[in-house]
């Protein structure tokens, strides 16, 4: 505390005040970002692909007509399942990085794949694997 700011009170308070309102319009900011998360992958063969949201929603789903082809149901399915968990995968990497400024990597992932055990960990002040386990 500078001695102003001893000296007046309402200063202090001031600059409260703007780190707050500051604060504030950062985290508006990267919530933004964060639902403007998008991401698309295709399958290996190139004929599917899947877009998702920044909740891991499919968005969009692209099959090119040369499925008709070779008619596999079952591969077919196994190929979007695949490609969307692809897509969720690359969208929850990108809101990593949304978040990296607010928290550590670690603990983003184990938010978003809602692994309940590594929250709890952390929130507890634990670190996996120090003590040999997880």
């Amino acid at each position: 505390m500078t001695e102003k700011q001893e000296a007046d009170p309402g200063a202090l308070a001031d600059e409260l005040r703007e780190a707050f309102i500051g604060a504030q319009g950062e985290s508006l900011a990267l919530r933004d970002r964060a639902l403007a998360v998008q991401t698309t992958a295709k399958s290996r063969d190139g004929l599917v692909a899947a877009t998702v949201g920044a909740r891991g929603e499919l968005i969009r789903l692209d099959l090119d007509p040369r499925i008709y082809r070779r008619p596999d149901a079952h591969a077919l399915a196994e190929s979007i399942i695949g490609t969307v968990r692809e897509a969720r995968a690359r969208a929850m990497e990108e809101l990593t990085e949304v978040f990296e400024s607010i928290a550590p990597p670690e603990q983003m992932t184990a938010h978003l794949s809602g692994d309940l055990d590594s929250v709890l960990e952390q929130l507890a002040g634990k670190q996996p694997g120090k003590d040999g386990s997880r």
